[in-house]
């Protein structure tokens, strides 16, 4: 099993500034360890130039305080240097298994 050390992105909505009424997403990524328990890439055939590249893997994490309270707010993984979206997150605890997929655009 492959060991991942990465960054989880996570996307908080905030008032900024405060007490206006103006909420807007705050970008904000933390390091976390953990393994790659499966590895699979597939190739999306769509009516358009390039294919778009899909991954279906799962990364599992060792959950901490703040991934815990934080959990609905993942929104990506970074692994190769590249955005992965958070497509599914299973908790079992005292791990997280995040299921990516494409690549994360926002």
């Amino acid at each position: 099993m492959a060991k991942f050390y990465g960054k989880i992105g996570f996307v908080i909505p905030v008032e900024d500034p405060p007490e206006s009424g103006v909420i807007v997403n705050k970008q904000i990524e933390r390091s976390y360890y953990g393994d790659i328990i499966r590895n699979y890439r597939r190739w999306e055939h769509l009516q358009q130039v390039n294919d778009d590249i899909n991954v279906n893997n799962e990364i599992s994490i060792v959950a901490d305080p703040y991934v815990n309270m934080n959990t609905p707010y993942i929104r990506y993984v970074i692994w190769n240097d590249v955005k992965w979206k958070v497509t599914g997150i299973d908790v079992l605890y005292p791990r997280m298994v995040l299921s990516i997929g494409g690549v994360y655009n926002a």
